[in-house]
């Protein structure tokens, strides 16, 4: 109840026009109040006799406007209750709001607009369409800023017909006179049946919106098990190369145990050596001095009487044989683990180059693409194999282009070389996404096949075999062939083919060449190998083909 009595007081002690508290309030004689500035404007707009905007009362002449005293205090004294932040509350429309076309001086914003006034009415003034039975038949709508687009700018009507004919809404004075005899019905029953064409579209929507969110819950999955797969491989490697770390680590430190090991027991050999030579040394000193002494003495008598006391000289047992020839100790260790160190490098470096291959073979699933741009994603620059050219076939256009000659070339004698049929093969390997486009001319086999297919004979024939899958084309048709198995294709014949291969998908697709690409022929299989692009003409002199340069 005291939220109703605030709005009450608002409502009294608010200026009608502008919409706020009063300012510099007058009153007029008809009893009403406004702000001075607010009056005097829509007065001094008014070409006729002043009246009351709220009453339409009209006054003879114009009353002299006099500020009240006791309004202004009211209002001031509201204004310290907190009335004005109430009025602040007000909805005011702003720059991009839909302003109520009943509103004067600064506008409320507008809460719904009417399709048969054609105007847009804040909460206060739609109150009339919401108690008034006069407007119960008038559709309401949410405010719209394009309320005049329904008015006919040559009749200036509400436009309540739709022409089929134009597809445009129209008024009824257009049904009858620009577009007579159009195909013209009400503009509630073309909404009625665009209505019906929508419904469905949302019906034709739906499953796909369902198929396409369970497309992004398998690849949400795919994701998850591509980083597990990942986090796990990463950690398994760490795991495996920690024990070869350790591996390596415990042979280190079983030859550098061998080698202390194997030091210690030469040193000590030597140094028994050392030792028996040592005292074999003070052996020799001893007897070089009884020599010595018995060679100074000078009776004759007493020398000889004393020299055959004296031992004969043993014989060394050891001999200068140590100095035969240079030492070597543990070099050789250093050589062999030198050269254990050679080899594991190019093992590592043999592995590592099969391991990365591995890596960026990995591939996701995803689905095939639709238009040119998505495929030439995928494109890749195709070269071919003079090695393996039949020797009637001129390689051109860098390696891209073959032409059939009228006499065959020298060097045809290469092991790989087609000698029978005029076929070649592509140099590069495919494995994974790839896409090129083969562009020809009169005829052409189209074709990709395993490295290890025949070379001569009818085992070698693009198509007739497991180990090669072909399209064959000519001016006025298609056929493909695999395994000797041959499937004919209806469709216009392009001079230009696109390939389309998903190594590991088991996916080999051919398409006519345009901007939406139309699809002519498509094998799902399983491929054991790594596949080459191959091409076959049929031996008419001067018959091309070309792989195009895409990239």
């Amino acid at each position: 109840m005291a939220q109703k009595g605030n709005d009450l007081d608002q409502e009294t002690f608010c200026c009608s026009i502008c919409l706020d508290l009063l300012k510099d309030p007058v009153t007029i004689p008809c009893g009403h109040s406004y702000c001075m500035k607010c009056i005097q404007g829509f007065w001094d707009e008014e070409d006729k006799t002043p009246s009351c905007p709220q009453c339409r009362k009209t006054f003879i002449p114009r009353p002299v406007l006099v500020k009240s005293t006791m309004l202004a205090a009211l209002v001031d004294q509201l204004k310290k209750t907190g009335l004005q932040a109430a009025a602040a509350d007000l909805c005011y429309a702003g720059p991009v709001d839909v302003v109520c076309d009943v509103c004067t001086g600064r506008k409320l914003k507008a809460i719904k607009s009417c399709l048969i006034c054609l105007a847009s009415y804040c909460e206060k003034h739609l109150q009339p369409h919401l108690d008034a039975a006069a407007f119960k038949k008038h559709k309401l709508v949410e405010p719209s800023k394009n309320l005049q687009e329904n008015i006919c700018s040559r009749h200036d009507e509400v436009m309540k017909m739709f022409c089929r004919t134009d597809q445009k809404c129209i008024c009824y004075l257009c049904s009858v006179d620009e577009h007579r005899g159009h195909d013209t019905v009400s503009a509630a029953a073309e909404r009625t049946e665009k209505q019906r064409e929508l419904e469905e579209s949302q019906q034709q929507i739906q499953p796909r919106i369902q198929d396409r969110e369970k497309e992004v819950k398998l690849l949400q999955q795919e994701v998850e098990a591509i980083n597990h797969s990942a986090d796990q491989t990463v950690k398994d490697s760490e795991k495996i190369f920690t024990q070869m770390i350790r591996l390596i680590q415990k042979r280190s430190c079983d030859v550098k145990q061998q080698i202390r090991s194997q030091q210690q027991t030469e040193v000590s050999r030597v140094k028994d050596l050392q030792e028996e030579l040592e005292q074999e040394i003070t052996e020799l000193k001893r007897r070089d001095a009884e020599l010595k002494q018995l060679s100074l003495t000078e009776d004759h008598s007493q020398f000889l009487l004393n020299y055959p006391s004296l031992p004969p000289l043993s014989e060394s047992t050891h001999s200068s044989s140590i100095n035969v020839r240079p030492l070597r100790y543990f070099e050789d260790v250093t050589a062999a683990v030198s050269e254990l160190r050679d080899k594991l490098q190019d093992i590592l470096r043999e592995e590592w180059t099969n391991i990365s291959l591995t890596v960026t073979h990995v591939d996701v699933l995803l689905p095939e693409p639709k238009s040119r741009a998505d495929f030439l994603k995928y494109s890749c620059q195709i070269t071919l194999d003079p090695n393996t050219a039949n020797g009637h076939l001129l390689l051109s256009e860098e390696n891209r282009k073959v032409t059939v000659l009228e006499k065959p070339q020298s060097d045809s004698d290469h092991l790989e070389r087609f000698t029978y049929y005029l076929q070649i093969l592509s140099r590069e390997s495919l494995t994974g996404r790839c896409y090129w486009e083969v562009e020809w001319r009169d005829f052409v086999c189209i074709a990709v096949a395993y490295k290890n297919i025949s070379r001569s004979g009818d085992e070698s024939l693009f198509g007739l075999n497991d180990k090669s899958w072909a399209l064959s084309c000519s001016h006025n048709r298609f056929s493909f062939y695999h395994s000797s198995i041959k499937t004919s294709i209806s469709a216009p014949v392009p001079s230009r083919v696109g390939v389309y291969l998903d190594h590991r998908a088991g996916v080999l697709s051919f398409y006519s060449v345009s901007e939406s690409m139309t699809l002519l022929h498509r094998v799902q299989t399983t491929f054991t190998q790594p596949l080459h692009a191959g091409m076959r003409l049929y031996g008419d002199f001067g018959d091309t083909a070309e792989f195009c340069k895409l990239i």
